[in-house]
């Protein structure tokens, strides 16, 4: 899976003395305003927080619970979410708070199509005191379990944390690709890690904080994953930081150096109604500059948050991602080693709705047996398997009308084959 996508030049960021460690961050000034990329130092922990050290006090009880659970981690992109700023007794106000906002992320298509292919684990961070540091002022420093703090090197709504951390809380998940924080406070605000900006330890991708209390910090966290999972560019631009100055065509899918619709990359999708409410072309401005680079819409979730959808390029580009990272088709039969003719062969498609069109095929030794589409158990000796020497394969396809790229849709199949003996 993608790192959270950026261009070469991050934009606009304070200037930092050679010695000094810094990280780039996305920030979001406020709910319906275009996010920043900013460069912030990697202070040391906030005061009082060096005695940060054990997970979480003893007694608290569990400090993982799965919140989802589709199928094996080695098939599904795994959510970890973790609060700050929660004490031993408001860990069930921590649930239910993260509850909330991923309800809200996963309302976005086309996570909730998707939303089968997470599983999703919440992670206790027990803190000592309630709240986080800068709310509601600069000036009031708490401790937390993950130093979750507003103003953020002087901008009161940039909410970063101690990535160091929050991977060791992450570890204690039984596997994590993504990484939400979410912090006790009706403060709007939160942050953008990429992968490059995490400790060299820390497994996933990225992470995305947000409040807990404001009932727009979630698309925070959606337009993060546009980064980690699509591998999604930024669409917005800054005034008076001018022409795009490379020549090579930006990687990300929702960029283009090409003013002609039918030469851009989403050139299948050139002329559409767009969610977004406007019609799929090019659009200039982008990637931070201002000309030369142009967006498939008018504006989209990655462009400003007043915008609550992905155009139907992200929408590809997600599903293209969910699928790099996860499988529609998993089985607890071992595929290492052969089946018996008379074993029942049991396959689990996950639990996908709306946009996505799950197709289940099987085969023998290549050969389509039409009367067992669909079947999610069947026996070889039924699929007309005899002797030894044969292979069994189901195949899973996804035919959403959301992918146009026939890349896209090669990708959005898996198989499994066993061998019977």
């Amino acid at each position: 899976m993608a790192a959270f996508a950026g261009l070469a030049n991050p934009g606009p960021a304070r200037a930092a003395s050679p010695a000094e460690r810094t990280r780039t961050v996305e920030y979001f000034p406020g709910p319906g305003a275009e996010p920043r990329q900013v460069t912030v130092p990697v202070a040391a922990p906030a005061a009082g927080s060096a005695a940060r050290g054990p997970l979480a006090p003893a007694g608290t009880g569990p400090q993982v619970r799965p919140l989802q659970h589709t199928g094996p981690v080695s098939g599904r992109l795994d959510l970890v979410v973790t609060g700050d700023g929660y004490t031993a007794d408001e860990q069930d106000e921590f649930a239910a708070d993260a509850e909330e906002k991923l309800d809200a992320v996963f309302g976005v298509e086309p996570y909730r199509s998707y939303r089968g292919l997470f599983n999703i684990w919440l992670v206790n961070a027990v803190s000592r005191v309630s709240g986080v540091s800068g709310d509601p002022t600069a000036d009031d420093v708490k401790d937390t379990a993950l130093g979750s703090s507003f103003f953020c090197d002087g901008l009161e709504r940039l909410l970063c944390v101690d990535t160091d951390a929050v991977t060791r809380y992450a570890a204690l998940a039984p596997d994590a690709d993504i990484v939400f924080v979410v912090a006790h406070s009706a403060k709007y605000g939160g942050a953008g890690y990429s992968a490059t900006d995490l400790p060299p330890a820390a497994p996933f991708h990225g992470v995305a904080t947000m409040s807990s209390g404001n009932e727009r910090s979630y698309l925070i966290g959606a337009h993060e994953l546009g980064h980690s999972i699509g591998g999604l560019a930024d669409e917005y631009q800054y005034p008076g930081y001018g022409a795009y100055p490379y020549a090579e065509e930006p990687a990300a899918a929702n960029l283009t150096l090409h003013r002609d619709p039918d030469r851009a990359k989403w050139h299948r999708w050139a002329g559409v109604q767009d969610p977004t409410g406007s019609v799929v072309g090019t659009y200039e401005g982008g990637g931070y500059y201002e000309t030369g680079i142009h967006r498939p819409t008018g504006t989209s979730l990655m462009r400003s948050l007043e915008s609550t959808e992905f155009n139907v390029v992200g929408r590809e580009a997600m599903i293209d991602g969910f699928y790099a990272d996860a499988d529609a088709l998993t089985s607890s039969v071992p595929t290492g080693r052969p089946v018996r003719a008379n074993r029942p062969i049991t396959v689990r498609l996950a639990p996908l709705t709306g946009l996505a069109d799950l197709r289940l095929t099987w085969y023998v030794d290549g050969r389509r047996i039409p009367w067992a589409a669909g079947a999610r158990s069947v026996t070889p000796h039924a699929l007309g398997v005899r002797g030894h020497d044969h292979r069994v394969t189901a195949t899973v396809t996804d035919r959403t009308t959301a992918l146009r790229d026939p890349a896209a849709r090669d990708r959005a199949a898996n198989s499994l084959t066993w061998a019977v003996r």
